[in-house]
This record gives structure tokens, C-alpha cells and sequence, in this order.
């Protein structure tokens, strides 16, 4: 490694497929010894790095008191035993979200560095700083752009993680590599040497294969920054898939599964969004026994003000599964941290949903643990052209229905809540056409125009189709989530 990074004429260290056994972290920065930063493509590839157990693998752990004081920073004061506290440690705590760790420390200020800010952790508390060990870890860099792993295993043997990145960089690329017995972390970004990240056709095998859901903590991969590319990966019974901060993400032909051999068995979130806004595509993956979070657990601000809200996602020709889950099983959950949140742009067409063993309620739902959705404010949202095996109530939007009113009133009362994605308000109805003839209490024959209110009832869930008299007949209407703003009017002359 030291002659890859120091040697003009060479731009490839090929392990010519030999296996290296090693017994502790391979620091890359102290072994190169003279650089901190390094943005020049290079590469090593095709080989094994075989863990042998041993001490060099325990993961440090330190407990101490530090305080966060400004909304949005990434800084804890105060911090007590700073010396001990390793860079690249992850940061558990009181409102910390998931997958945040220590990029920096300045000892005789007692401070920290964090990856991501908190969430309604400001004041004083206990924090604990875990040190996983990594076959490979390149946190002694401040920066590392264009660094290449290419078609070698990690055989991390259930007594080590595997890759650390660099606080900064961009394009660190990793194909047709395989994480084998992951103990704890395969790819971690401590900061926001994940920018432009690439990892394609790679294969995670967690260490937590045998165990219930409930009890796993391995995670294959985290990202903090923008304009990730993850395809064509295999990942098999990790706690999570992926955990994702930032924007611009693809995600792509992947089959992750977590399920467990339990008897209607909790299931964890295979891909955690942790960004409200988020310009994403998720398409054409297999998604098995586990659902897609999407939350803003990373915004020091988490109730709405002025920024956007969650928008922007895309989910798009996707299998998904589950087998032998509870009926409140989800494959899509969206969890807002902080009041006022609402949808602007979601796009979920094409994919299946199908059960084995199992019959669940809905595949949609929104987490109230910490806060509600403003239903009021949903705009752009799609949900169709999906298919459902084993789902009880199908969600669509906008929703085509068929409502037969059998007695003759002015009001006709139709409630299409349970359609609506995570059972929002019924905003809009873009069309309502009679099937047959429209009658009055005698028969005879209606020839006018409904209008319609929305949004109506005391879960908002319900339309009235207004008639200008007594009516009965059948009608078949198409109703959406969405708001009046998403379409487009005319308003002639006056």
C-alpha cells in the first residue's frame, strides 16, 4: 500500500489472488506514513483478506459526558475523557440518530466532531463511542478521492468489519466484492468520503444470519453525502441494508433480504432514508421480508418550517416479499420527526407486493411515534400500477371506483379513505361519469350534474356528491390524495 500511493508508475496493487491472513486493522494511513490526502485513482484488487481472531479485533467502547449546544452543529463540547474517544467511533445517545460517528477531536478544546447533526439532544448527557475494528481502514486521511476495491473478499470470519472511509473524498468505488461474516459494519462513512460513492455487484453476508430479527445490530453500509450508485448487490440478513443520508441516490437491482426462521417475526428496515427530500430512485430491486424507512432523524430542526418536506422519491418496478409476518407488517413506513410534514412528490408504480404464509393489512403506513403527517399539504403523490397478492386493502392513488347509491338523496356519501396512501385525506376527484341511468324516487329521469365536496367527515376520508334533487343510480368516480395545486386550470373570459 505504501508503494501504491507513492509510485507514479503504478496504479494497481494486484494481490494476484493470493489470501492474506491478518490478525488486526490495517491502518492505511499510517502504513503510507507520509500523505493525508491523495486524489489520484488507484486500485487494489483481486484477493482475499482473511481475519484471524484475535484481541486486535475488539471493538473500544468509552462512555462520557458531553454537551450539544447549537441546533444544526456538528460539535459536542464539554466532552469528558476526549483522549479516549477514537475517531470513527459510533455516536449512541438521546435523540442520535442512526449511523452517526466521530470525524474529528480537538483534545485541549474537549470537543468532537459528528458525521450528521442530533435531534432534540441539545443540553448535557451520556454519549457512548463504539470503535468497531475494519480489515481496511482509511480514517487517518483527511481526504481520499478515486480509491478503487475491485474483486476481493473480505473474510471478516464473524471477529471484524471490514471497510472505513476517509471524513472526506468522492468516487470511492467497490465491485465484485464479497463481505463475508460481517461482525458489525461492512462499508462505513464517518463523514462524507461516501460523496459519489459507487458499489456494484457485491455480495454482504451478515454474521447475524441465525438470529431473530429482533436481536441483530450489523448494518452493510451507510452513506452521508449526495449521488450514490448501488447496484446489482446481494445482502442476506443484515439488521439493515443500507442507511442513507443525503440526495441523489440510485438504487438499483439489488436483492437484500432480513427475514428470520420465526413464526410471524418482526422485520427491520432493509433501506432507512434518512433525508426528507431526497431525489432518489429505488427500482428494480428485490426487497425481502423487510421495508423501506423514510424519516429525517438526521435534521437538527425535525419540525417543518420552511424548507422542503418529503419529496422526491421514486419507487419504481420492485419485487417485494414477505413470508410469515404479523398483519401489521409495512413494506413502505414513513416516520416524520417533528410536526407540520407532509408528501410533495412520491412516485411508487409497477412493483409487486406479495405474501407467503402471511396476510397483511396494507402495504403503506405512517409511523405517529413522534409526530403526524399534515395530510392537508400532500401534493404529487402516485400510487399505481402495482399489483397485490395477500394484501387485504389495496392502496391507490388516484383510485377509479364504482358507487351504487340504492336510495334516492340529495348527499351521496362515498368514503375512499382506506385507498388513499398512508390513509390520507381524499383531496381531489377528477372525475365522476354515470353508469346507466341516474333516477329519482319515482324513476324518473336525472339529466344534471353533481358537484362534489372533499375532504369531507371527520377523518377528511370522505366525498358528497351533491344533486340538485333526489337521486339514486350508480356512478364511477376517480379520486386522489393529491391537492387542487398539482393540475393545471383555465379560466376563460369574464
Amino acid at each position: 500500500m505504501q508503494a501504491l500511493f507513492n509510485a507514479a508508475d503504478h496504479v494497481t496493487f494486484d494481490l494476484a489472488g493470493r489470501r492474506i491472513q491478518v490478525s488486526a486493522p490495517i491502518d492505511i494511513h499510517t502504513a503510507v506514513d507520509n500523505l493525508d490526502t491523495f486524489v489520484t485513482r488507484r486500485t487494489v484488487r483481486n484477493g482475499q483478506f482473511d481475519a484471524v481472531a484475535g484481541t486486535g479485533w475488539n471493538s473500544d467502547q468509552v462512555t462520557s459526558q458531553a454537551t450539544y449546544v447549537s441546533t444544526g452543529m456538528l460539535t459536542l463540547t464539554g466532552v469528558t475523557n476526549v483522549a479516549n474517544v477514537q475517531i470513527g467511533s459510533l455516536v449512541t445517545g438521546n435523540g442520535v440518530g442512526r449511523e452517526i460517528y466521530v470525524t474529528a477531536k480537538n483534545v485541549g478544546a474537549g470537543t468532537l466532531t459528528i458525521s450528521r447533526p442530533l435531534t432534540g439532544s441539545l443540553g448535557t448527557q451520556i454519549f457512548t463511542f463504539t470503535r468497531f475494528k475494519y480489515i481496511l481502514d482509511f480514517s487517518g486521511f483527511s481526504r481520499l478521492d478515486r480509491i478503487e476495491i475491485n474483486d476481493v473478499e473480505f473474510n471478516c470470519n464473524g471477529v471484524c468489519s471490514a471497510i472505513m472511509l476517509a471524513p472526506s473524498g468522492i468516487t470511492f468505488r467497490v465491485g465484485d466484492c464479497v463481505f463475508n461474516r460481517v461482525k458489525d459494519r461492512a462499508i462505513t462513512s464517518i463523514g462524507e468520503g461516501c460523496q459519489g460513492m459507487f458499489v456494484d455487484r457485491c455480495q454482504f453476508i451478515s454474521e447475524d444470519q441465525s438470529l431473530p430479527v429482533s436481536s441483530r445490530s450489523t448494518v452493510a453500509l451507510n452513506v452521508n453525502a449526495n449521488d450514490t450508485k448501488i447496484r446489482h448487490n446481494r445482502i442476506v440478513r443484515f439488521l439493515h441494508f443500507a442507511v442513507l443520508d443525503g440526495s441523489g441516490h440510485i438504487i438499483l437491482g439489488n436483492h437484500w433480504f432480513q427475514g428470520d426462521d420465526l413464526t410471524a417475526g418482526v422485520r427491520s428496515a432493509g433501506l432507512v432514508l434518512a433525508s426528507p427530500n431526497l431525489a432518489t430512485v429505488i427500482s428494480g430491486n428485490y426487497i425481502d421480508n423487510c421495508h423501506i424507512e423514510w424519516n429525517n432523524e438526521h435534521d437538527a430542526e425535525p419540525a417543518f418550517s420552511s424548507e422542503y418536506s418529503f419529496g422526491g422519491l421514486s419507487i419504481i418496478g420492485n419485487i417485494f416479499i414477505a413470508s410469515n409476518v404479523a398483519p401489521s407488517f409495512r413494506w413502505l413506513v414513513i416516520s416524520p420527526r417533528g410536526p407540520g410534514h407532509f408528501i410533495s412528490g412520491l412516485n411508487v408504480s409497477g412493483n409487486t407486493f406479495r405474501t407467503f404464509n402471511a396476510t397483511v393489512d396494507r402495504v403503506d403506513s405512517a409511523d405517529t411515534t413522534f409526530s403526524v403527517l399534515d395530510y392537508s399539504r400532500f401534493r404529487n403523490v402516485t400510487f399505481e400500477n402495482n399489483t397485490f397478492n395477500g394484501v387485504t386493502q389495496l392502496t391507490t392513488s388516484p383510485v377509479s371506483l364504482e358507487f351504487q347509491q340504492n336510495t334516492a338523496a340529495t348527499t351521496w356519501t362515498i368514503n375512499v379513505g382506506a385507498y388513499m396512501p398512508f390513509q390520507a385525506w381524499a383531496r381531489t376527484v377528477q372525475s365522476v361519469v354515470a353508469v346507466g341511468q341516474i333516477n329519482g324516487p319515482g324513476s324518473e329521469v336525472r339529466t344534471d350534474m353533481p358537484w362534489v365536496r372533499t375532504e369531507q367527515g371527520a377523518s377528511q376520508q370522505e366525498v358528497h356528491l351533491n344533486w340538485a334533487s333526489s337521486s339514486r343510480g350508480t356512478v364511477r368516480r376517480r379520486f386522489a390524495a393529491t391537492g387542487q395545486s398539482d393540475r393545471a386550470s383555465l379560466i376563460g373570459p369574464v
